[in-house]
């Protein structure tokens, strides 16, 4: 039978459509079907349960332990504002939203945790445990790109979603990229992009760099970055070293940088890992050398104010950058800092803001979507555009499910005024400068149904 044309009809995200007066299809988003795939089977289906469970996976131990610690606060501060406690934090300005305060689809948010120990062993058990004992329906979490990578796979091999938490390595929407990953957080190639210009600007064309590189996913992209703009502004590379996560000890890797001949020395760690390597450069008197005529410089390519924290003194005059800052002025992120300051006394990290919004993009797809069915979910948030949620207007690419939104460049404050004013944003950088193909980084999504 021919289909009148004005018959409704579902859109892929669940939405009715309806023609419009002028007989092009609109969607109406407050009209939905919200029971039109009950009827498939998937894991941890809540359909007989007035709770939904979701599986916060963070480094409770290990060398990324305070980033950790800030996730789990933001975790749960999402938890009660979804299930209509609190403030609202930024429910009340991210748009569009289908958000009512009254948990997921009316039914109300628990948790489970794990201890991730930035290991991605311990990392996948966790979650393993998670979505086999506890009935998590979604995992999110982490700090390092090898653990978001680990639990990634074993998610998409489960069938259940994973919100990557702190995840920077280009190969988590890269060549590891999973149909049921998602990421907020920036990667590499977009810090690259953005902070190139800055140095740049900031130290010349002429310089020769010195790389320590945490041996692992997430530091071999860094410094791979890094270099590809560098190099092509005209820098040289001295040498690059890798050096073991967790090591505590860099002086054995920081002594020959002194009679290298390099003038910049790039410290691609991260969490206590740079906190060490840069205080104990410091302490080396790197940052009072002068090389080939020049001031010597030290760059760290991503860090938070966890971490310049950490490094007191030292972090001044650093560059480097970051996916969010809390002094952003935007209504979203006033609106998170004041909620988040009201529950615990600081101002929230950058870890904390993206696991935060990745709580709510969650929460809010699966009320696009009209059900918790994960591959409608997965479709409700591929390509889906939003704002009001910190660094200006954002989208969830669906070629790699890469989140795309404007990145900072930030230094190490010289003059802060509060224990928590240690990071100056020197440059809002466009999302345009650092968006890029989506093959460019290669790797294939996979399938919807596992």
């Amino acid at each position: 039978m021919k289909k009148n044309e004005n018959t409704p009809h579902l859109n892929r995200r669940g939405f009715l459509k309806v023609a419009s007066a002028t007989g092009v299809a609109a969607s109406a988003p407050m009209i939905f079907m919200k029971d039109a795939y009950a009827a498939k089977d998937f894991r941890n289906d809540p359909k007989d349960s007035k709770t939904v469970t979701l599986g916060f996976n963070v480094p409770q131990s290990g060398p990324y332990a305070d980033e950790g610690a800030d996730e789990l606060r933001a975790y749960k501060l999402a938890v009660k504002h979804l299930n209509g406690e609190g403030d609202g934090g930024m429910m009340k300005t991210m748009k569009p939203s289908m958000l009512k305060g009254n948990g997921i689809l009316g039914k109300k948010v628990v948790f489970s945790t794990g201890d991730t120990q930035t290991k991605s062993d311990a990392a996948r058990a966790s979650a393993k445990r998670m979505i086999e004992k506890d009935g998590a329906l979604m995992i999110t979490g982490g700090s390092s790109s090898g653990v978001a990578i680990a639990v990634q796979g074993l998610c998409q091999e489960m069938g259940t979603i994973f919100m990557a938490g702190l995840t920077h390595s280009n190969d988590t929407t890269g060549k590891d990229k999973r149909r049921y990953g998602f990421r907020h957080f920036f990667n590499t190639e977009m810090s690259g992009a953005a902070l190139g210009p800055v140095l740049e600007k900031e130290y010349g064309k002429d310089r020769t760099a010195y790389h320590l590189t945490a041996d692992y996913t997430w530091g071999w992209s860094q410094e791979g970055s890094i270099k590809k703009y560098t190099e092509a502004m005209g820098w040289k590379t001295k040498a690059a070293v890798k050096t073991p996560v967790g090591a505590g000890d860099f002086s054995q890797f920081i002594t020959p940088v002194l009679n290298s001949g390099a003038d910049v020395l790039v410290l691609n760690h991260y969490g206590k890992d740079m906190v060490n390597s840069l205080t104990q450069a410091v302490q080396f008197g790197l940052r009072d050398k002068q090389v080939n005529g020049k001031d010597f410089q030290i760059v760290v390519p991503l860090f938070s104010r966890l971490m310049a924290q950490g490094a007191g003194e030292n972090i001044k005059g650093i560059l480097g950058s970051t996916n969010w800052n809390w002094a952003l002025k935007d209504e979203g992120s006033a609106a998170f800092v004041k909620s988040f300051g009201a529950e615990y006394g600081n101002p929230p990290s950058m870890a904390a803001h993206t696991c935060y919004v990745q709580t709510l993009l969650y929460a809010n797809a699966c009320e696009m979507a009209g059900t918790f069915y994960p591959p409608e979910v997965i479709k409700a948030l591929e390509g889906f555009e939003f704002d009001g949620m910190g660094n200006g207007k954002t989208e969830y690419r669906a070629e790699d499910h890469q989140c795309f939104k404007d990145v900072l460049v930030v230094r190490g404050n010289q003059n802060p005024t509060s224990q928590f004013d240690l990071l100056e944003v020197v440059q809002e950088v466009p999302r345009a400068q650092v968006e890029y193909k989506p093959e460019l980084l290669g790797g294939e999504l996979g399938p919807y149904e596992v």
